[in-house]
């Protein structure tokens, strides 16, 4: 079983709850409900950066997620330079924890460079079906 979701997003600040949103309805269509939270959370973040780091103002993100047998994948692109780092932002920190966040909570997580911005992608294990 494979399928893939994709949607567009205008650069501001709606949109991260917008793609929160679309996430979450793809993971219910998906019947994936166990794995909301993570994939919710990473999505939030994702979003969060691609708008705050990530494409040239009056440019979009996209979110995609793809399906297998044994992941869900998460991907953010954006037409934006740079190479997102994970941040050791210490307690009194308000910021800098995302990519932190996503690393823990996914089962793998990468940035794919082009040649016109990036896609930053976290990979998710599917629960067992019984």
């Amino acid at each position: 079983m494979s399928s893939s979701q994709l949607r567009r997003f205008p650069r501001r600040r709606t949109s991260v709850g917008a793609s929160r949103d679309f996430v979450v309805h793809v993971l219910r269509e998906w019947q994936l409900t166990e794995l909301i939270d993570d994939i919710e959370l990473c999505a939030s973040e994702l979003a969060t950066n691609a708008l705050l780091h990530g494409a040239p103002p009056g440019r979009e993100f996209a979110v995609r997620l793809d399906l297998t047998d044994d992941l869900v994948r998460l991907e953010v692109r954006d037409s934006g330079d740079g190479r997102p780092e994970i941040q050791h932002a210490d307690e009194s920190s308000c910021s800098g924890r995302g990519l932190f966040l996503v690393g823990e909570l996914a089962a793998d997580f990468g940035i794919d460079q082009h040649v016109v911005g990036k896609t930053v992608w976290a990979a998710f294990k599917r629960p067992a079906t019984p």
